[in-house]
């Protein structure tokens, strides 16, 4: 099961949004949704790995 990064970005960023308070719980719950978002997208946009396959070389036979 592969992680959906853009759906959860955008609950985390909906989520920043409701916490719009002054006081320093609201404040520092943001600061930690921040570190939270970029790294997801971070993640979202990071290119996917993909596999080298290796094929076997073909080995030139030299006319004499």
């Amino acid at each position: 099961m592969t992680s959906d990064f853009s759906a959860a970005r955008i609950h985390l960023e909906r989520a920043y949004h409701y916490l719009r308070g002054n006081d320093e719980t609201s404040r520092s719950t943001c600061e930690a949704l921040d570190l939270l978002i970029e790294t997801v997208a971070e993640a979202q946009h990071r290119r996917s790995e993909t596999g080298v396959l290796a094929f076997p070389q073909a080995t030139m036979r030299q006319s004499s």
